[in-house]
């Protein structure tokens, strides 16, 4: 797990309403705080007629910043850094939008609502682990296929493009820790019929299983 690290799998947005008042939360991966801020200028352009965007953001470089946009101090955008705190998130940013609906939440149902709309967006973005991975292709008979596929994804793993001809080549993305074993449990599994060929290693952000 050395230098692995987790971040939004893509873009996420979900929407609630609390008491009339309308919250949207969006989250996005980003690197940089330039991309966060113009991520957050996007929000303000397309929701302008809100009466808040509060927003945070996270990055791997040690940046850590967030914003009430005029809510109750510690009501909006630091709660919704809690969310991506927990979970253990980096580069990531979030814009939580609220369209008042006349009905005053209180401090505590602001911390919620805000809460809920961080966490429902980052649910609907997904979760993706950024790490350095071993680039594999196993080429084996078609009754092999989902055996290596199952061996792959047991081994924390992703199963990439899949090759159909006389036979069939798998592409897979290993752990680096978890790449000689894989290669072994190949040999194993085909009786020394067929073995992984090592393509490389990439840096690369996939989906947590």
């Amino acid at each position: 797990m050395d230098g692995a690290y987790l971040v939004p799998a893509g873009a996420g947005t979900a929407e609630f309403t609390e008491k009339r008042s309308v919250f949207t939360g969006n989250v996005w991966p980003v690197e940089t705080e330039e991309e966060a801020r113009a991520r957050i200028e996007e929000m303000r352009k397309k929701y302008h007629d809100a009466r808040h965007n509060c927003w945070c953001y996270i990055l791997k470089s040690g940046a850590v910043r967030y914003s009430d946009d005029g809510e109750p101090q510690g009501t909006a955008g630091q709660p919704m850094l809690g969310v991506f705190q927990k979970e253990g998130i980096t580069n990531v940013c979030c814009v939580v939008t609220r369209y008042f609906g006349g009905i005053l939440l209180g401090a505590g149902g602001l911390v919620r609502a805000y809460s809920q709309a961080a966490k429902s967006a980052l649910d609907a973005a997904g979760i993706a682990e950024m790490r350095r991975w071993a680039h594999m292709a196993v080429d084996c008979p078609y009754n092999f296929l989902e055996r290596v596929k199952k061996t792959c994804v047991s081994a924390g793993g992703t199963v990439g493009e899949i090759q159909y001809t006389a036979a069939v080549r798998v592409e897979v993305f290993l752990p680096e820790e978890a790449a000689d074993a894989f290669a072994d449990k190949m040999v194993e599994l085909s009786g020394g019929g067929f073995a992984p060929e090592r393509l490389g290693e990439i840096w690369k952000a996939f989906p947590v299983q």
